[in-house]
């Protein structure tokens, strides 16, 4: 991690988005002289070049917040749609944030918890445990009673910038021309706005940490960090510090144990839409943590925590429900019910969104055995789903509802975290146990 100040105004920020674009117009202009009479001509993008993707990265770790946070959403998804040089912006974004400097720090925390803040703690490290999109987290010991905690603290500025932020980020995408048509920018931004503005309300996660801790406080196989209300504000949450590591980092976890890691995982997504109707939106890895000790998964970061309306359950189920069983005509009158289609869709169109359906479903569908193990080492459903983007971009006439954002994303996110780890997994029996007779 790398130490640098927050841009935390908002003419500050807009100073440094006018920095960035000015040093991408330069690049884009030296790379094309570079590459005039070479066989590099017309080799590609020339504002996307190396030197300017590496201005993004370093530029964006800076700024922090809305235009960070962005990229990272974008990047736990299967973004194979977009561009490679947009791609590895987002792969090279997804645990980057510099850290903010002692002075800034001491200058949030004497404004949220008071002057004598230090007080509370018999030990505090200034420097980070981890540094994220919209703020950071430090290790610290209560002073009363010995408790090992985690103190979350938000960058300054990040809140009253998310709309200005997204905003420049947005001319900037759209400048670049790199983004596919039919991306519905404006509808990502505005859902990303939304989500963000939860984000920042540290008092808010706070009430989805104990909202999720109350869902599963009978559960054996995952932990929920409690919150020290007295210790927290919108800007700063202190919880109980939890003690795992990140289910991907840890490379001596044998492949049982990554299998039933991911079997845990997929089926708390699935509990999440079915049963609670409130989920944790956010799929970034490091959220889900494994205590070698108690053998228990241990869940991080409620910012995006969100719910769904029974009416907006009940009809994605149905959707889900009729692609397991292979039903396409289900498929598009729940589509419609959902308002994912408008009923004037091209038959190309109405078969491009239903195939992808029935294909995101494979790992669910009905089967003789319950117990048959899904290979998501070798699974296709990626590529294949892929090879659909085109047409559904060319040809849709409306964008997804805005609840499938968020809850997509953390579908994505499990498909592919199952995938990272190899898992074979029973999940037509997760499916069957979750959602059709849990249901």
């Amino acid at each position: 991690m790398t130490e640098s100040a927050v841009p935390s105004s908002r003419f500050s920020r807009l100073f440094e988005y006018g920095v960035l674009a000015t040093g991408i117009g330069i690049g884009a202009v030296r790379e094309g002289i570079r590459r005039m009479g070479s066989e590099e001509q017309n080799s590609g993008s020339v504002i996307m070049n190396p030197g300017n993707l590496e201005m993004m990265v370093r530029k964006l770790s800076k700024m922090r917040g809305a235009a960070l946070k962005l990229g990272q959403m974008l990047s736990f998804q299967d973004a194979s749609f977009l561009p490679p040089e947009i791609q590895t912006i987002l792969t090279r974004v997804q645990d980057s944030a510099d850290y903010m400097p002692r002075r800034q720090l001491e200058r949030v925390m004497q404004q949220e918890l008071g002057k004598d803040w230090r007080n509370a703690f018999s030990s505090f490290e200034d420097i980070p445990m981890a540094a994220a999109s919209i703020g950071q987290v430090h290790a610290a010991v209560l002073a009363d009673n010995g408790k090992p905690v985690a103190v979350k603290i938000q960058y300054p500025g990040v809140a009253s910038s998310i709309s200005s932020d997204l905003k420049n980020l947005g001319v900037l995408l759209t400048a670049s021309k790199l983004l596919p048509a039919g991306l519905y920018l404006d509808k990502t931004i505005a859902n990303a706005s939304m989500e963000l503005g939860w984000e920042c309300d540290y008092t808010r996660e706070a009430q989805g940490l104990k909202k999720f801790r109350e869902l599963l406080k009978d559960d054996t196989d995952f932990v929920v960090p409690e919150v020290l209300e007295d210790l927290s504000t919108s800007k700063v949450l202190t919880m109980e510090r939890m003690w795992g590591t990140g289910v991907t980092k840890n490379d001596s976890l044998s492949q049982d144990t990554k299998n039933w890691i991911a079997s845990k995982i997929m089926e708390l997504c699935l509990r999440e839409v079915a049963q609670f109707r409130y989920m944790q939106t956010d799929p970034n890895w490091t959220n889900f943590l494994y205590n070698d000790q108690t053998k228990k998964i241990e869940l991080l970061d409620f910012g995006a925590s969100r719910a769904y309306s029974k009416e907006f359950v009940d009809s994605y189920i149905g959707v889900l429900k009729a692609a397991v069983r292979g039903d396409r005509k289900g498929c598009e009158e729940y589509s419609l019910k959902l308002n994912y289609i408008t009923g004037l869709e091209s038959p190309t169109m109405l078969n491009a969104h239903i195939d992808s359906i029935l294909t995101l479903a494979e790992p669910f569908k009905q089967t003789e055995n319950l117990d048959e193990l899904y290979d998501f080492s070798n699974q296709t459903v990626t590529d294949r789903v892929r090879s659909y983007i085109p047409i559904m971009l060319k040809e849709r006439l409306t964008p997804p509802p805005e609840e499938t954002y968020s809850l997509h994303r953390k579908l994505s996110g499990a498909f592919l975290l199952c995938a990272k780890l190899k898992a074979r997994i029973p999940t037509r029996r997760i499916f069957y146990e979750t959602v059709e007779r849990g249901n």
